[in-house]
């Protein structure tokens, strides 16, 4: 006969609920925080509309001049000239031209059609909500190409400085000895140069381009990130559970990245936050200084470098646009990253 282990209550052991996982139980507290909800909802709305653009469903045709130079964002940019008048008739009655000009019947549907596409010019000056610039291009629709440009550069190269900075921290601070010497003397060297000059010399070698920003900020920015992970490792690498799993077989990989890494996942969200808005910042420099994106290609630093000009002229709409655009998803994701942050931390789960 077999035997039936029952619980201190009298019900079977099987009964047992199993505990909650981390991540679990991060996702149930991060909903209950509001603010980090909808900043969750903001940067999900953000990532739809890069997915749109690089699908080519809006914003394709950014590059196309469909209003009057300099409109402003009033939805009545300024009117265009009115159509001159074809050829100055005589006046008075019963004049007919037609013996001298075979043409001069078509001359009045030519002006009729003049008018018409004077009239058609205005109704498209109207459609620019945030106006246009100074060739005509409409400022939002390079605002929302400039998104998908500025946003993926922040993230990406925050993921990869991220992931770079997180397994060389993981293994200094883990294993020590050598390993943590031999990293030490790379980050020192890269922290020995200035981080302007670093990235200088990366563009010159890289190149312009989406791609070679997205290199160029991680291989310059994930010093910080290894440093803090480094110190986060050497801290818990000690401690009681995880010893408890280096006792009952857990693998090396499994103590690291199962059993620290969750408890220290808080941390590297709050700086992987930084890092994006620096980066973000960094491809407005770069773009600026002319060692960014492409000139075919637009961005909110490309943007703001057209509006500096602008803005002597007191076109302030291209200015204003990136800015905003900027300023929304930045502060978005920062919330949710904080969101994030009190989620995951060990700390504040046994408050609850």
């Amino acid at each position: 006969m077999n035997a039936v282990v029952l619980s201190a209550d009298g019900a079977p052991a099987d009964a047992f609920q199993k505990s909650e996982g981390v991540w679990h139980a991060a996702w149930r507290r991060f909903q209950a925080d509001r603010v980090g909800l909808v900043s969750l909802i903001l940067v999900l709305a953000f990532i739809g509309l890069i997915v749109l653009s690089g699908l080519g469903l809006v914003a394709k045709d950014w590059q196309a001049e469909v209003g009057v130079p300099n409109a402003p964002p009033t939805f009545m940019g300024p009117a265009p000239p009115q159509a001159a008048s074809i050829i100055e008739t005589p006046q008075g009655p019963n004049v007919d031209l037609s013996a001298i000009d075979p043409l001069a019947p078509r001359y009045k549907e030519w002006e009729e059609r003049a008018k018409q596409f004077a009239t058609a010019e205005t109704v498209k000056a109207q459609t620019l909500p945030l106006g246009a610039d100074r060739l005509g291009r409409d400022v939002l629709s390079k605002a929302v190409k400039g998104t998908e440009i500025s946003v993926f550069v922040g993230v990406m190269a925050a993921l990869v400085a991220t992931a770079i900075g997180t397994l060389l921290g993981a293994f200094g601070g883990f294993f020590g000895g050598k390993v943590s010497d031999f990293l030490e003397w790379v980050y020192n060297v890269f922290e020995s140069i200035p981080n302007i000059l670093l990235i200088f010399a990366f563009a010159a070698v890289v190149g312009r381009g989406v791609e070679s920003v997205v290199i160029i900020l991680a291989l310059t920015g994930w010093t910080g990130m290894y440093r803090q992970v480094r110190a986060e490792f050497i801290k818990h690498r000690s401690r009681e559970y995880v010893r408890a799993a280096e006792a009952i077989g857990a693998s090396l990989g499994s103590r690291m990245f199962r059993h620290i890494l969750p408890n220290v996942s808080h941390v590297i969200l709050v700086r992987m936050s930084l890092l994006t808005v620096g980066f973000i910042k960094a491809e407005v420099i770069l773009s600026y200084l002319g060692l960014g994106v492409r000139v075919d290609q637009v961005s909110w630093g490309t943007m703001l470098a057209e509006a500096q000009s602008e803005l002597i002229l007191g076109h302030w709409w291209q200015l204003a646009a990136a800015t905003l655009f900027m300023a929304v998803f930045v502060t978005a994701f920062s919330l949710m990253a904080d969101a994030l942050r009190d989620a995951l931390d060990p700390k504040l789960r046994g408050l609850e």
